[in-house]
């Protein structure tokens, strides 16, 4: 099935939210929590993603994970990241219990959407459902945000997932050991990156549809007059996690890393990577 036709049949069955200008939702993707070994690329990052968090859900955002939230290809139960990440789970449950969660499974964490068993293991998280697609659809605006991972519009990471997780899992985690990057990543492959983007501009273009992706780990926030795809990046950036807001009737690219006050102080502080784009003009482009 080609790219466009799969990001298509997870458009079409999309799990609808509504939404105003009073909503505040925090997009973030990419953790890949892992089994704190040295592979863990999340591992260097879990406070930052922590305090972050922390002030989202202290200001009452709604956390939207958009995929690979967990490693499940490196690993093959979830028992380990839970076991790992303890503090980060019992975070994202109080978020659940608050009714301010929800989860977008991706590539590396596809079996969630594809094994119940999964959500049995998750006892901080009482009727928790993993989607392949989130619709925000404004009350008052004439505008939806389509949210979805992104590795649809990657062969080899969807159609062929099961081939490539086993040789993750046997080949490219005993090399990731010695440094050495998995090529079929379109996180590491500057080639796969490009063409992921490609094909999910061209379905932004096609449907004039806004769209929100993770997967490449590359952020993409548009100009005025380009296509309105987004990336949120990831949260395995080496120094710094990034994320998507959407608050006030804007959308904001943000950046969270480590800072330093003149007396020697570190602490975790946010910068907007972008100004704001106010909502409505995602309307005008698209039109």
């Amino acid at each position: 099935m080609k790219a466009n036709k799969r990001i298509s049949q997870v458009y079409s069955n999309a799990r609808e939210v509504t939404f105003d200008d009073r909503s505040k939702f925090v997009v973030m993707s990419d953790c890949h929590r892992g089994d704190g070994s040295y592979a863990d690329n999340f591992a260097r990052n879990q406070n930052l993603f922590f305090a972050a968090l922390t002030q989202y859900y202290c200001h009452k955002y709604t956390y939207i994970e958009l995929g690979d939230g967990d490693e499940l290809w490196e690993n093959d139960k979830i028992s380990k990241p839970l076991e790992v990440y303890d503090h980060i789970f019992w975070l994202l449950s109080k978020f659940h219990q608050s009714g301010r969660l929800f989860m977008i499974y991706g590539n590396h964490d596809i079996v969630k959407g594809k094994n119940g068993s999964i959500k049995s293991q998750l006892a901080l998280f009482p009727g928790i459902c993993f989607y392949e697609g989130l619709l925000l659809r404004h009350t008052k605006l004439d505008l939806s945000l389509f949210l979805l991972h992104g590795h649809q519009a990657d062969f080899l990471n969807d159609r062929l997932w099961i081939f490539n997780r086993f040789l993750v899992r046997y080949l490219w985690r005993p090399l990731e050991l010695l440094g050495i990057n998995d090529p079929t990543s379109a996180a590491t492959n500057p080639k796969r990156k490009k063409a992921v983007e490609r094909a999910l501009i061209r379905w932004t273009e096609k449907e004039k549809q806004p769209l929100i992706a993770g997967h490449t780990h590359r952020a993409v926030f548009p100009k005025p007059g380009d296509s309105c795809y987004f990336n949120d990046g990831s949260c395995v950036h080496p120094r710094c996690i990034t994320a998507l807001e959407i608050a006030d009737g804007n959308i904001t690219l943000v950046k969270w890393s480590y800072k330093t006050k003149f007396d020697g102080t570190v602490f975790v502080g946010r910068d907007e990577l972008a100004d704001p784009l106010p909502l409505e003009k995602l309307c005008l482009n698209d039109a």
